[in-house]
């Protein structure tokens, strides 16, 4: 991934006090914007947040015709599909270029289309996320994939037909892949082994406002019943919870306080008990939960990240540099992505002691235990992080940077934040509105 030349100041060893205010979740809101390619009627999303993923995927979806506004209220979308058509392929691939989200767009444009057109996928740098299981999957609903130079091109001759799917892993991509493929499809699909986080129910959610029939088992089963046509939907996204929880591990890590209004008890629940034990308190009320450094000394754990309901591997990252803080050894074993954990090293030169291992220090299934990977990590703590040069390598991870800057004695230059605006909305002002004294080179923000 290219990283960004934008950089920014932040002179650290500032509690982070104040209020800020989560919207709809990354993982969801611009997978319900695909959603409504496939109704035949306009669609209304609530509580859109103004990230990178959601400008590309409007972007996308204005390329094939869908009309794009905003609504009545602040952070609305209305999407109408009523004239989608085929887009130009170098205008889908200067719009897609930064995300990976394109691929999910397969299985709605076959059903409207009866064709699509895949180029080259970016996204974050955190280990494998191999897309040709997505091709597979969409085989076995009957379409046609044909590689060419400038990526893939896919038709359906035919209706697509439901099918049996076991994912080998939960994936949320999948998941999605097959949910916004099968809803229209003729038959049964049943999906075993399905992802079942928070986002993937609010997507069914939204395709059952739509019309679909989609039914889960405690078993991670899924069964859906194709139906012959979808209409619109009127939804409010879910809150951010991975956003929320990076905050929550800001307030940690600079000794700070923090109301993050919009965060949600329910999804949060495996993060808000690790929390609890490291040390951190936290109130929750009906608008969002206030988390805070309560003094005293923060306390090392053992730390396994899993699909959900398990730790989730984007709450990792940023709790990481609060465990810097904790005394004694913290053990993290990441199960999910092979190379989140080499931000670290950047940890490391600040002042931090943090070794990686190959071998999987826990008992949680692995998904690479035995190929070879720095998957795991021992921290030792406290230590006194300093001021240093950052550059971002990943959207976790720059969070993470920030953290560690603004909890470090002295000033530090972070590279490429323009990667955190992909997941984060407005992050430098909610940096200042917390008091944290950051800046752009020749031009004062807090």
């Amino acid at each position: 991934m290219t990283v960004n030349d934008d950089v920014l100041l932040v002179h650290g060893g500032t509690p982070l006090e104040g209020e800020i205010r989560v919207r709809g979740a990354k993982n969801l809101v611009p997978k319900a914007m695909v959603a409504a390619l496939l109704g035949s009627a306009p669609s209304r999303l609530r509580n859109v947040p103004d990230i990178r993923d959601v400008r590309v995927v409007r972007g996308l979806l204005q390329l094939h015709g869908v009309t794009v506004r905003p609504g009545d209220e602040p952070g609305e979308l209305v999407m109408d599909p009523t004239r989608v058509e085929s887009a130009n392929v170098a205008d889908i691939d200067a719009h897609a270029g930064s995300s990976r989200i394109p691929i999910l767009f397969c299985g709605p444009l076959l059903h409207r289309l009866g064709h699509a057109f895949i180029p080259g996928l970016g996204g974050c740098d955190i280990g494998g996320r191999p897309i040709d299981f997505h091709f597979d999957v969409l085989r076995q609903f009957g379409a046609r994939i044909e590689k060419r130079a400038d990526g893939q091109y896919l038709e359906a001759p035919q209706r697509l037909r439901g099918t049996k799917i076991r994912l080998p892993y939960p994936s949320v991509g999948a998941t999605e892949q097959v949910l916004l493929t099968a809803v229209l499809a003729e038959g049964v699909t049943e999906l075993s082994n399905a992802a079942v986080e928070p986002e993937i129910e609010d997507l069914i959610c939204v395709l059952q406002k739509m019309g679909a029939i989609i039914a889960m088992d405690t078993d991670r089963t899924i069964r859906i019943t194709g139906v012959d046509q979808l209409g619109g939907y009127n939804h409010r996204a879910l809150s951010d919870r991975l956003e929320a929880a990076s905050w929550a591990s800001a307030a940690l890590a600079t000794e700070g306080d923090i109301y993050v209004r919009g965060a949600q008890q329910r999804s949060m629940m495996t993060f808000l008990n690790t929390y609890r034990k490291v040390g951190g308190a936290f109130e929750i009320d009906d608008e969002g939960i206030r988390f805070w450094h309560p003094g005293g000394q923060l306390k090392s754990i053992a730390l396994e990240t899993d699909v959900h309901p398990g730790f989730q591997t984007d709450w990792q990252q940023p709790l990481v540099v609060a465990l810097t803080q904790a005394t004694g050894l913290s053990i993290i074993h990441e199960t999910v992505y092979e190379s989140r954990l080499g931000f670290t090293s950047a940890l490391n030169q600040m002042g931090a002691h943090i070794q990686l291992y190959r071998e999987c220090l826990g008992g949680s299934d692995c998904r690479f235990g035995q190929r070879n990977f720095l998957h795991s990590a021992v921290v030792s703590g406290p230590t006194k992080l300093q001021g240093a040069d950052l550059v971002i390598p990943d959207l976790r991870g720059g969070f993470s940077y920030l953290i560690a800057a603004l909890a470090a004695q002295g000033t530090s230059r972070v590279h490429g934040i323009g990667l955190i605006n992909r997941g984060y909305e407005n992050f430098m002002e909610k940096l200042v509105e917390l008091g944290a004294k950051v800046e752009l080179p020749g031009k004062a923000l807090g």
